[in-house]
């Protein structure tokens, strides 16, 4: 099934369960329904059953959003006192559809108590109190995680083969939602035609010697100095991590996390977030973006580069694998609800790459990795590894064990059943009317209280130049005409502006004058001026602090332009 055909189905209403292989495009459909959604006047309520994936999508984790927390069974009691969290009623009751991403770390337990949930704050019988409920995932990924253990990463922690921890399409709850599978066919990631055919032989559970010859050409027992390195288990990543930054020269330089909202909700997002609450780096630092940049796409979570020093004016450059020279400034995690922002944590999106554990790269894109699954424990782990890499030239491969080209039985069985689905559903879709199916998406966004035909907002159209941003700026533009003038957002104009004075080609006093204000700028002045380390370096984060929350980052990155002239 295409991405197009499965967001038209999911347009209509239906529950949906949308599965594929890796680089397939879930979470870029996802993505478009919502976009859709929000177009129309309809916030849904995003949820994921970990908390990365959660802070991944700005949203909650399906135990927080539920109120059924770390609850391992769901009393009577259990649902009153549910039902008395005003929060959790108030987000249930609004709620018009749910989506659930990384479905396949949820239990069947923990499915089947949502369910509860939410016929019980909504007075209603239906599956999940009448919702439209999009369940987003791979269960060929990692499975569902004994909520006992905090350590995401620990071996004790999988526990798929319990009764209780069993996958959610075991559940009561999956059963009775009876959701429309939309199997996505498409391949985004992987572009070698034979490592592809090698991922799906392990998918059939069809990996034979003749897989284990393919890879034995990628054997080596180091990595290449550009490669991040994947293993199965913290220690081994913190370790070698901490040795090869302490090998570089020098001093670290220590980025601290801030935090802003309810205790809680921020605990949750750290613990969801890829980077550290102390980021330690050094210049030559092999470091990795931890979130995707959804305003300028200068990078995506997943990519890799070295750090390279520091401007004068405090940012930290970055040289991509892909040759690409980039800040890396703070940016924002948030816990959002029906538009608003609960919580926030902002950190600069990085962390060290020399290794990572196999669970946190699940999601990623990576032109390259060397991994050691000698230490594969669980049903998926290896299958996850091998997919986050896009051809077979940039695996390495350190060790290999038995469980790595293994998957679960009971998945490989279901999947069969659920491509099945897939094409029948296409199939059924496929015969009726677009007319009809038009109007079938009309009535949906009527019934959920928006308003159809707003569509989605006009996109706008990014010209990665600074040849352009550059003769407006010599005509004394402000930000906001050339963005105008430009068809792109004002950050980008800000981004175009530092990488051209950091090429020299402007000087802020003679070349941006007209874009002070002065009853501003001065204070913002005064507060990057107050954070200025011995070095000279001005950080962002520091000086916002300083500052009310009227003053953007945008305002700041501009004002620091001037400093140091």
């Amino acid at each position: 099934m295409t991405q197009a055909e499965a967001l038209a189905i999911l347009k209509t209403g239906a529950n949906v369960f949308l599965t594929g292989e890796p680089g397939s495009g879930k979470t870029h459909t996802v993505n478009q329904y919502v976009a859709h959604l929000r177009s129309c006047g309809i916030e849904p309520a995003i949820t994921a059953s970990t908390g990365i994936a959660a802070t991944h999508i700005g949203g909650y984790t399906i135990h927080s959003w539920s109120g059924i927390g770390i609850r391992r069974d769901l009393t009577k009691y259990d649902l009153d006192r549910i039902g008395q969290n005003r929060n959790v009623v108030r987000r249930v009751s609004n709620a018009r559809i749910l989506i659930i991403d990384e479905v396949s770390m949820l239990s069947t337990r923990a499915l089947s108590m949502v369910d509860a949930v939410c016929r019980e704050i909504r007075r209603n019988e239906q599956p999940f109190g009448g919702l439209q409920v999009v369940l987003v995932g791979d269960f060929f990924q990692l499975p569902p995680v004994n909520k006992r253990n905090e350590d995401e990463d620990a071996q004790e922690s999988f526990s798929p083969n319990t009764e209780q921890e069993r996958f959610a399409f075991s559940s009561p709850a999956w059963e009775a939602l009876n959701p429309l599978v939309c199997y996505l066919s498409e391949q985004h990631r992987q572009e070698d035609p034979v490592f592809l055919d090698f991922l799906s032989a392990i998918r059939r559970g069809a990996a034979s010697e003749r897989e284990r010859a393919l890879l034995r050409t990628r054997y080596s027992p180091t990595r290449k100095d550009d490669v991040a390195q994947l293993y199965s288990h913290n220690a081994d990543v913190d370790a070698i991590n901490a040795s090869e930054l302490e090998k570089l020269p020098g001093k670290a330089s220590v980025f601290a996390m801030e935090s802003r909202g309810p205790e809680k909700l921020v605990l949750a997002l750290k613990r969801g977030c890829l980077s550290p609450e102390l980021l330690s780096l050094k210049v030559g630092a092999r470091v990795m973006f931890t979130k995707n940049d959804v305003t300028t796409h200068r990078y995506v979570n997943g990519t890799l580069g070295i750090v390279t020093g520091f401007s004068d004016s405090g940012f930290l450059i970055v040289k991509t694998n892909a040759g690409r020279t980039l800040y890396a400034e703070p940016d924002e995690w948030r816990i959002e609800d029906s538009g608003r922002v609960l919580a926030r944590i902002i950190q600069v999106p990085l962390r060290l790459a020399w290794a990572m554990t196999v669970h946190k790269s699940q999601g990623m894109s990576l032109d390259a990795a060397h991994m050691d699954l000698s230490q594969t424990f669980e049903y998926g782990q290896g299958y996850v590894a091998l997919s986050r890499v896009r051809t077979l030239k940039g695996l390495s491969l350190a060790g290999l064990n038995q469980r790595a080209l293994e998957v679960h039985p009971e998945v490989r069985a279901r999947d069969e059943a659920f491509r099945m689905q897939s094409a029948k559903a296409r199939e059924k879709f496929r015969t009726i009317d677009p007319k009809e199916l038009a109007t079938m998406h009309s009535n949906f966004i009527r019934a959920c209280g928006g308003k159809p035909g707003m569509g989605p907002k006009q996109k706008v159209v990014r010209i990665p130049t600074l040849e352009a941003t550059f003769a407006l700026l010599k005509s004394a533009r402000s930000i906001g005409e050339i963005a105008k003038k430009r068809g792109i957002a004002a950050t980008t104009i800000v981004n175009h502006l530092e990488e051209i004075k950091l090429q020299g080609k402007i000087e802020a006093v003679r070349d941006l004058a007209h874009l002070q204000r002065p009853e501003r700028f001065e204070t913002m002045r005064a507060a990057l001026e107050a954070v200025r380390d011995p070095k000279g370096k001005v950080l962002l984060s520091p000086a916002r602090a300083l500052l009310d929350e009227s003053y953007s980052y945008d305002e700041l990155r501009l004002a620091r332009l001037f400093l140091n002239q």
